[in-house]
């Protein structure tokens, strides 16, 4: 059986870390702050800003909720983005995305009217050309970050070894792979028209599987000696609750080590966006 990755075991040690320079900051008199824009109520959104406010309220991060209905105008988010921007003490803000339908064609105006030193989950342009020019600009988006957070906790070298990614989204694919090059891995980016996945996988020593399809990663992509972080998390209805893309029981049979979930990856999303939280309250 292999080895399971848990987040919790990530999270804390973040947590210990997060705790101690927050309590310096506040001794300087700053109160590390971050913003949560939500439009409407979707039940995905609400259940990431409660672990938010929880882990927020853990390590010491004020947060202000900016709640609009879901029927809000472009101008009226722009508008709150524009009040976080000139405001001092707020150091980073989350907007819940994608952004309702009827916003659609101005998402990309809407995100970059972000202050990009406020930017902690990658919204705007600028942060991504960071990831991708490995330059600090802005922040990573959170998920692939918690992914290299897992990696590095459990002393897990990327150096030299061979990385396959299903998925290429912005959100996880493409900034993981991006990542991951960063520690010097050789990394293959696998989509829906790789002629072979399986194979691909199959070669490789890590597997970050983010095709957000339940049961697609199976034993046929998995040998002996490997590593899966499985960032998906897809509604399994014959069980009732959430699962990855790995078919866990056949898959952790067989490799060495891999990430659960729930309780892996996604466990350490939300210290990761407190841990930019408080970078750019330590930069501004």
């Amino acid at each position: 059986m292999a080895k399971l990755l848990l987040g919790k075991e990530v999270t804390e040690a973040l947590n210990a870390e997060l705790k101690t320079r927050t309590a310096a900051l506040r001794a300087r008199g700053i109160i590390p702050a971050l913003a949560i824009i939500r439009l409407g109520d979707d039940p995905s959104d609400l259940s990431y800003e409660r672990g938010a406010l929880k882990r927020a309220d853990a390590v010491g991060i004020a947060v202000r909720q900016f709640i609009l209905p879901r029927e809000a105008a472009a101008e009226e988010v722009l508008a709150v983005i524009d009040g976080i921007n000139e405001d001092p003490a707020i150091h980073g803000c989350l907007l819940f995305r994608p952004l309702p339908a009827h916003l659609k064609d101005r998402q990309q105006e809407i995100c970059n009217r972000l202050d990009p030193k406020k930017d902690v989950d990658c919204m705007t342009h600028i942060s991504s050309a960071g990831v991708f020019e490995g330059l600090e600009l802005g922040y990573p988006p959170c998920t692939p970050t918690a992914c290299m957070e897992v990696l590095r906790h459990y002393g897990i070298d990327c150096s030299g070894k061979n990385v396959a990614v299903i998925g290429r989204s912005l959100v996880v694919g493409k900034p993981v792979a991006m990542m991951l090059m960063g520690e010097n891995a050789t990394v293959t980016v696998c989509h829906t028209k790789t002629a072979d996945t399986a194979a691909v996988c199959q070669r490789a020593d890590i597997i970050v599987s983010a095709a957000g399809v339940l049961g697609s990663l199976t034993a046929d992509f998995v040998r002996p000696g490997q590593t899966v972080i499985d960032v998906s998390i897809n509604w399994d209805e014959s069980k009732g609750s959430i699962a990855g893309d790995a078919k866990f029981d056949e898959v952790a049979a067989i490799v060495d080590a891999i990430t659960p979930v729930p309780g892996g990856v996604g466990a350490v999303t939300t210290s990761v966006l407190m841990k930019h939280v408080i970078l750019s309250a330590e930069k501004n």
